[in-house]
């Protein structure tokens, strides 16, 4: 099949001829949700224009199943050098490759997988399955035919079941490893018998085709007659004659099948979305490939004639209420064992491994590791954990799980022979209902089973002599425990325990699931007390539960269960399992945390964990999930953000250290413990007020807003975030402040050089030579000052001259010769760092003569007097760009002798222009005096006037 240059091909063993391709078809298939991609790229795409991130191409066609095993070969082939997409070279670094990856799945299985570059030789034929340490390569083999596909109503081209899915997807190379940013195209082969693709119609030659064909001008045969099997649904319905089934005959090789399926009414395909290999998830509804839209069944507005509410249990004397959890229980980590079994993809060898010695490192004694009786890779990773040395620590049990069967159970047991410390795990369903629809046996026969089993267990594990180098304990589990009557549970278990016969040392531990969440939590807290009451010899066995989350209440599930008398808590990480999933272990482990409660495992790297944990499920933890989503420390919200920022500000200000009692608005729980920073703790966006604003450039920038300049550049925020539509990153944030006050780039103001000095009162002719900054034995302390100076607007320069109470009055006086009336309405400063590299930061807010507007303007310089002087210009040009009010430059013949005098001595260090820079000192040193420039006052007035002739004032 070809999609533009990617052409794939499939070869049979050794051929060189490959195998015939019929009904080729293209879909389009859309992933809702989150993009396949595993960068965090959503917010910067959430505009919608990069639909290549939720569409999926995907080519269908049928091909002839070849014999069961035999080896075959996948041929790649692009015919021109494959070229990366828009958005993955907007979103990659710079430093990384663009690489593409081909990976094969057979029936939704990962097989092999091969990652190339743009400068690689075609063709690439993948003919291995990839290796791990758990299974040697071997050749891809042609998995076997499923003819319970013929009984499908309709046909989807997202199953994944009896196809051959080959993936094709761009990214880049990090080292070694490939990073996927999104899948290109998908071809799907489905495989059949050839009688049945002939029958059906599909390939060619076949009946049909010759019974429908027409000569030159002659009108169309009549032909009413089904002569193969629809299982495809690829036509409209016809009529279908019941004796008429070419599946029963002498060359079929399959068995008849049922005449009711050839009559069933196929009026629509429906296209599943295809599964997310990247994230074990069927996403989307396919809704570009549908024919028709079957009717879909409302909700019953009756629900009580189908469902039947739980049962709640009798027991008015219930103790748990009362109870409080006040230390951890034993915790079983399954996410090896329950946790695998539910991915589409389940872990390799290699990936286990790694799961495990991350387990083992957070401090997990019980680690559920493998079914070995289900797969031979189970089987062989648990035997690589017992054999090799050094890899399962003395103190920590490794648990199997098998059903009771006995050929089952002895796989089992034989795979931990020679662990130090081993727990075999069996489970029974003891519930009404899966007695009677699964296995058909009465409460008696289910005891019987399980004492059997039990004893079975017993003899080749605590009572055989040559598994005395190992440490047994022994685990049962009522499967459908939440779902089973107390008292046949408790008589259930009182058979296992008398057949197993645990000690107060030795326990045995009695699992009971909520395998099916039926109940809410304080219902399967009241079975949990109404078993530890009722059953003999309590301190010789461990209650342990399992909850599933059907419902949504597994983690309240597991909590009350404790109160109620349990012990152990089996679960998964951030809560993967079948269906809903299982209890989540870190929600459970950071709720005992938050109340003082050390949990005996360690989450201080959270994101390690989640970055493992995604890795190897290929599923990524919620946004929202709690303490593992990257949102959960996140305020958005103006009124959140306010109350946080302030509790941090009374954190500082009381001098809290990390391990004082933590009183923080809605936080409750100090993100620095879990490896997390403070920067993610508020986000803003365009609902965001000034204290989230505020947080940001106080983390971003070490400056601390004044409330006023908070409330101001919050606006400016809110304009930006409305006008992009998104989230503001910090980055962007800080940038914006830095642009909006003139920090960073050149403003419509700047100082090339000034003087100030001291006026001795009672003068107004010009500065007193005895009382200037450069006397100390005049007391200046109630002079006013001089600012004697030449700035640049818009790149022409002026020279000005001012007198007021200080520098930062002189300034504004001497700015009102240039038409610029602002007045200092609010003035604050702080210190930026300390020692040596201390800088000053100043905040001025000035209104404009005869108008309501305010502006602010801000300064950062090591020197205290500059930092406020660049503020007052600053707040100057923010005034410029939002009020169109010309400035009028001051001719010099209207300056007095003193004024020109003093301008004249003003030294200019370089030669002027636009961006130089401020002298930090405003009396140059004494030896650079005579050598220094005098400032060309009439250079300057010629140009002033030119400027004011041709207009250009600022605002042209």
């Amino acid at each position: 099949m070809r999609y533009q240059n990617w052409d794939v091909l499939l070869f049979p063993g050794t051929s060189r001829v490959p195998m015939q391709e019929f009904e080729t078809r293209f879909h389009v298939l859309t992933l809702t949700g989150k993009s396949s991609t595993s960068r965090p790229i959503d917010d910067l795409f959430m505009d919608g224009r990069y639909e290549s991130l939720t569409k999926l191409p995907l080519l269908t066609c049928f091909i002839v199943s070849q014999l069961e095993s035999r080896p075959f070969r996948v041929s790649i082939h692009s015919w021109s050098p494959p070229s990366a997409s828009s958005i993955l070279l907007a979103h990659k670094a710079r430093h990384e490759r663009v690489a593409f990856q081909a990976r094969v799945h057979i029936d939704g299985v990962h097989q092999c997988s091969r990652t190339f570059t743009e400068a690689v030789s075609w063709p690439e034929v993948l003919d291995h399955r990839d290796s791990n340490s758990a299974r040697p390569s071997s050749e891809l083999q042609f998995p076997l035919f499923h003819p319970e596909l013929l009984q499908q109503a309709s046909w989807d081209a997202a199953e994944h079941q009896g196809r051959i899915r080959v993936t094709i997807s761009e990214g880049v190379l990090r080292g070694t490893a490939f990073e996927r940013l999104r899948d290109v195209v998908a071809f799907s082969f489905q495989h059949a018998p050839l009688n049945v693709l002939e029958h059906s119609g599909l390939a060619w030659p076949n009946p049909r085709a010759f019974a429908n064909g027409n000569g030159p001008g002659l009108p169309p045969q009549a032909f009413n007659r089904v002569l193969g099997h629809e299982a495809h649904a690829h036509a409209a319905p016809r009529p279908a004659t019941p004796l008429d089934d070419p599946f029963v005959d002498a060359q079929s090789v399959l068995p008849a099948l049922p005449v009711q399926w050839r009559l069933r009414s196929r009026a629509t395909t429906t296209d599943e979305s295809v599964p997310d290999t990247s994230t074990n998830r069927k996403e989307g509804t396919g809704s570009e490939v549908s024919v028709e839209t079957s009717s879909v069944m409302p909700m019953l507005r009756e629900p009580w004639k189908k469902y039947k509410p739980f049962k709640p249990l009798d027991l008015p004397n219930r103790q748990w209420p009362s109870k409080v959890n006040s230390h951890p229980p034993r915790w079983l980590a399954t996410d090896l064992r329950d946790g695998n079994q539910s991915l589409v993809d389940p872990m390799d060898g290699e990936q286990k491994l790694r799961f495990f010695k991350m387990l083992v490192e957070l401090g997990y004694k019980e680690i559920e590791v493998s079914f070995p009786s289900a797969s031979q890779t189970d089987y062989d990773f648990t035997r690589y954990l017992v054999e090799t040395e050094g890899v399962v620590p003395d103190d920590v049990y490794l648990q199997v799980l098998s059903p009771c069967r006995e050929e089952l159970i002895r796989r089992t047991v034989e795979s931990l022979r020679g662990a130090k410390k081993a727990i075999l795990h069996l489970y029974l369903a003891t519930s009404e209902c899966f007695r009677q629809v699964v296995f058909g046996l009465n409460e008696e026969e289910t005891i019987e089973l399980a004492v059997k089993c039990t004893k079975l267990a017993r003899s080749l594990t605590k009572d055989d002599p040559s598994q005395a180098g190992t440490e047994w304990l022994y685990e049962f589990s009522p499967e459908t425990f939440s779902d089973t009557s107390p008292e046949y549970a408790v008589r259930v278990c009182e058979a296992v325990k008398a057949a197993w016969e645990p000690t107060e040392e030795r326990k045995l531990i009695f699992n009971l699931p909520a395998t099916v969440e039926v109940s809410t939590p304080n219902v399967y807290a009241d079975q949990i007390e109404y078993f530890c009451t009722h059953m003999s010899q309590r301190k010789t066995f461990c209650v342990s539960v399992h909850p599933h989350n059907d419902r949504g209440c597994a983690v309240a599930a597991a909590e009350l269960a404790q109160m109620a008398g349990a012990e152990r808590v089996e679960g998964t990480l951030f809560g993967n399992g079948e269906r809903t999933g299982n209890v989540d272990l870190v929600t459970l482990a950071l709720n005992l945390y938050t109340q003082g409660i050390w949990p005996e495992v360690d989450f201080s790297d959270i994101n390690r964990v989640i970055k493992v944990v995604e890795e190897s499920n290929k599923i990524p933890v919620n946004e929202r999930w709690p303490y593992g989503g990257q949102l959960v420390v996140s305020a958005f919200s103006g009124s959140h953000q306010d109350a946080i920022k302030k509790g941090f500000q009374v954190r500082k200000k009381q001098g809290d250290r990390p391990d004082d009692p933590w009183r923080m608005p809605y936080l409750p729980l100090d993100p620095q413990d879990i490896g997390r920073t403070y920067e993610a703790v508020i986000r803003v966006n365009s609902q965001s007020g000034k204290g989230g604003v505020a947080w940001v450039i106080q983390r971003g920038l070490e400056l601390d807003l004044p409330r006023g300049l908070q409330v101001a550049f919050s606006k400016i925020v809110q304009k930006e975030a409305d006008a992009k539509g998104r989230e503001l990153l910090p980055r962007e944030i800080q940038d914006l402040f830095e642009k909006s006050y003139h920090l960073k780039q050149n403003p419509r103001f700047t100082l090339v050089d000034y003087n100030i000095t001291a006026v001795r009162q009672g003068s107004t002719s010009g500065p007193d030579r005895k009382a200037s900054t450069s006397s100390p034995a005049q007391n200046t302390s109630t002079a006013k000052r001089q600012f004697v100076g030449v700035i640049a607007i818009d790149g022409i320069q002026h020279p000005i001259v001012g007198v007021g109470n200080g520098a930062i009055s002189s300034l504004a006086n001497a700015l009102h010769s240039l038409g610029i009336d602002l007045d200092v309405a609010d003035y604050k400063e702080h210190a930026i760092g300390g020692g040596r590299d201390v800088k000053a930061a100043t905040y001025i807010e000035c209104t404009a003569s005869n108008s309501q507007q305010k502006v602010w303007g801000v300064g950062i310089h090591e020197d205290v007097v500059q930092a406020s002087l660049t503020a007052l210009l600053s707040a100057a040009s923010s005034f410029l760009t939002s009020t169109p009010v010309p400035f009028k430059p001051k001719h010099i013949s209207s300056a007095s002798v003193d004024e020109i005098e003093a301008l004249e001595k003003l030294n200019l260090s370089q030669p002027a222009t636009s961006t130089s820079e401020v002298s930090s000192d405003p009396t140059p040193p004494k030896d650079s005096v005579a050598a220094a420039p005098k400032a060309d006052l009439n250079l300057l007035e010629r140009k002033a006037e030119e400027q004011e002739s041709n207009g250009v004032n600022g605002h042209a």
